[in-house]
């Protein structure tokens, strides 16, 4: 049954909204009730159609934030379907790196602390220490020039050239950005790469200028080809949280 449903839902313009906007509301919320969010800044976008995206919009708490308040914007960034305006650095930013990368359907913007916080280091890089790390083996660009809020079109134009086809971009003295192929898998990958540099910040922290156990290239090919077999883990999870919210926070996906 679900399969028929999915099916039916990536040939029908409308309910591939519908879905999205639930799912953005969830991702949106549960990355709140993590901590991964900051003020009412940040955003986390999904490509339904050619030019067609759907967007949180300014000034909302993501842990407020409902399926109906997501919006629908095209590449002008145009508010197309939506009470609520938008953020101009989620366009610039969201856009762009939605058209210059087509694997980018959803888009995970967030100044998360772990992770914002390896970008603060010269040189900081993921190390290849821990297991939750292993899954990016690959997957990681990283832009190393910080220029700015991000306000114009040569900017986003910029940031999107860096992500250069990858999955995750750290952000000098900014944030990280992740994308995916859906909002469950984009949002996994999320949350376990604030895991992943959790784990690293304290190991450093506690190693007492000790080196971090390096785990040799081989292995970390194997491992992420591993849990790259492993993907239906990301479904479940989003589907969990779905169920949690359902269960404490009634009309949360009301569109």
């Amino acid at each position: 049954m679900a399969a028929v449903l999915k099916e039916t839902t990536a040939h029908d313009p409308n309910a591939l909204a519908r879905q999205g906007r639930i799912d953005l509301a969830a991702g949106l919320r549960w990355a709140a009730r993590l901590g991964l969010n900051e003020g009412v800044c940040n955003h986390f976008s999904l490509e339904i159609a050619p030019d067609r995206y759907l967007i949180n919009p300014q000034g909302m708490h993501w842990s407020e934030v409902c399926a109906s308040d997501i919006l629908l914007i095209n590449g002008k960034g145009d508010v197309l379907e939506g009470k609520h305006p938008l953020e101009p650095t989620a366009f610039f930013i969201h856009s762009h790196i939605h058209r210059a990368n087509p694997q980018a359907k959803c888009i995970l913007h967030t100044h998360m602390p772990y992770a914002t916080a390896l970008t603060l280091i010269a040189g900081g890089r993921v190390e290849w220490c821990n297991q939750n790390a292993l899954r990016f083996w690959g997957r990681i660009a990283y832009d190393d020039t910080y220029n700015g809020v991000a306000l114009a079109d040569a900017e986003g134009q910029r940031i999107a050239g860096q992500l250069n086809g990858k999955d995750v971009m750290f952000m000098a003295s900014h944030g990280v950005t992740v994308v995916g192929a859906s909002v469950a898998w984009a949002f996994d990958d999320l949350y376990y790469l604030e895991r992943a540099c959790m784990h690293q910040v304290l190991a450093v922290q506690g190693a007492g200028g000790k080196p971090l156990r390096r785990i040799p290239d081989d292995m970390c090919e194997r491992v992420s080809a591993q849990i790259a077999g492993e993907r239906q883990q990301s479904d479940l999870f989003f589907d969990s949280i779905k169920r949690m919210l359902d269960r404490e926070s009634p009309g949360w996906s009301t569109l």
